[in-house]
């Protein structure tokens, strides 16, 4: 072997030796990229059927219901007033404050079932407050569903 033929395989071999690492941390710095991100906010199958829901199937059956009959519609305002009358004493509204919503559970603690959610800058009533005052027990806004947010999420609304 020639003195040029050492030469020629230490260039290809440093060369291939410099390709290789290139790629590698070509892809490694991809991967890492993509798991270094945040990932989208998570949309619960409570929110999705509601803003499904509400567009949609609030218009409608309100269009049809108020055509056909006229005297339901009453109904529903004095039905929406007596909501702020019918707080239990000690509680009252809030509203989220944590950006990715808060998990509804069905009993003071972490381990405990998570029986929904409540997204962000949604009214919520604050009923009581845990012993240890980490968790409150809360009723969403319009509807009967009830459960324990963790404390220090929500702000009272005046």
């Amino acid at each position: 072997m020639s003195l040029s033929g050492i030469i020629k395989f230490l260039i290809g071999f440093i060369l291939g030796i410099v390709i290789l690492l290139a790629g590698g941390g070509a892809v490694g710095y991809y991967f890492f990229t993509k798991l270094s991100a945040n990932p989208a906010k998570p949309i619960f199958a409570e929110e999705q059927q509601a803003k499904s829901e509400s567009p949609d199937s609030a218009k409608k059956p309100a269009q049809s219901s108020q055509k056909p009959k006229s005297s339901p519609s009453p109904s529903p305002t004095p039905s929406e007033s007596p909501e702020p009358e019918e707080l239990p004493p000690g509680a009252y509204e809030a509203r989220v404050t944590w950006p990715e919503g808060l998990s509804l559970r069905d009993s003071p603690s972490l381990n405990a079932n998570r029986i929904g959610g409540v997204a962000y800058n949604k009214e919520i009533i604050i009923l009581k407050e845990s012993d240890d005052k980490k968790w409150q027990r809360v009723r969403l806004s319009g509807s009967e569903q009830e459960g324990w947010v963790k404390a220090g999420n929500v702000e009272r609304v005046e």
